[in-house]
């Protein structure tokens, strides 16, 4: 019997997060999920709570020290980081937050959560994924290559960043037969969705939104075997909306 392989997931709690634990819970992996709420009981996989990290990734006190607690859990070997916390802030009534209205405490408060945790976690893991020969998954966004109707200015910088860093990453990982790779998920089907995304749709090549699961699998896809001589690429789920 094969060693049971291990993730680490951020952001778990809802939309693509939770159906990519759904996924590779159902594949057989042990999956640790870090959020920044408790472990909620209502979760339908196996060995939920002992699996879960609470953590405040705004946080980079928080963050680093969270470090030592998951390598307590994983004993060595780390086989796949996903790292797909992110937050999007809007303005009064649910505006986009721009580049002139978005104070300078937000600005930093996005970055810790979509940029800096990931490369945090990363570096601080990065024995255990060397050990495992394994894997990391970036979740940027559309938003990052192209001003988005609501995604604020800081949440599409943030992903654009992690773009660049996914590439960097891949660069500085590599030699140690880790992966590195992104995704860049379209109009899915959550709850960071906002009114007026219909319009979005209609205009989109393949006219529907994104089902999560869908997005579940491309990040499944990165962490398996077949997408072994795969690194520094950024897959865009969307329904082709970049075209």
């Amino acid at each position: 019997m094969s060693e049971q392989k291990v993730m680490v997931l951020t952001g778990a709690s809802r939309g693509i997060g939770h159906a990519t634990v759904k996924r590779f819970s159902a594949e057989g992996w042990r999956v640790l999920t870090c959020s920044r709420q408790a472990f909620d009981p209502r979760c339908p996989w196996p060995g939920g709570e002992e699996n879960h990290i609470q953590i405040d990734l705004a946080s980079p006190d928080a963050t680093i020290a969270a470090i030592a607690t998951i390598k307590e859990k994983l004993g060595g070997r780390l086989n796949a980081l996903v790292n797909n916390a992110g937050i999007s802030p809007k303005g009064p009534g649910g505006a986009r937050l721009n580049t002139l209205e978005t104070d300078l405490r937000t600005w930093g408060h996005v970055f810790h959560v979509n940029f800096f945790a990931s490369i945090v976690l990363a570096r601080g893991l990065k024995d255990e994924l060397s050990a495992a020969r394994g894997s990391v998954v970036n979740v940027t966004s559309i938003a990052g290559a192209r001003v988005h109707p609501f995604a604020g200015a800081a949440y599409a910088t943030s992903k654009a960043a992690l773009a660049a860093l996914t590439r960097e990453m891949a660069h500085d990982f590599g030699p140690m037969g880790v992966r590195v790779n992104a995704i860049a998920p379209g109009e899915i089907e959550t709850s960071i969705l906002s009114p007026g995304t219909e319009k979005i749709v209609e205009k989109l090549p393949l006219q529907r939104l994104g089902q999560p699961k869908e997005v579940a699998d491309v990040i499944w896809f990165l962490c398996s075997d077949q997408a072994s001589y795969i690194s520094g690429s950024e897959i865009e789920v969307n329904g082709a909306q970049h075209v």
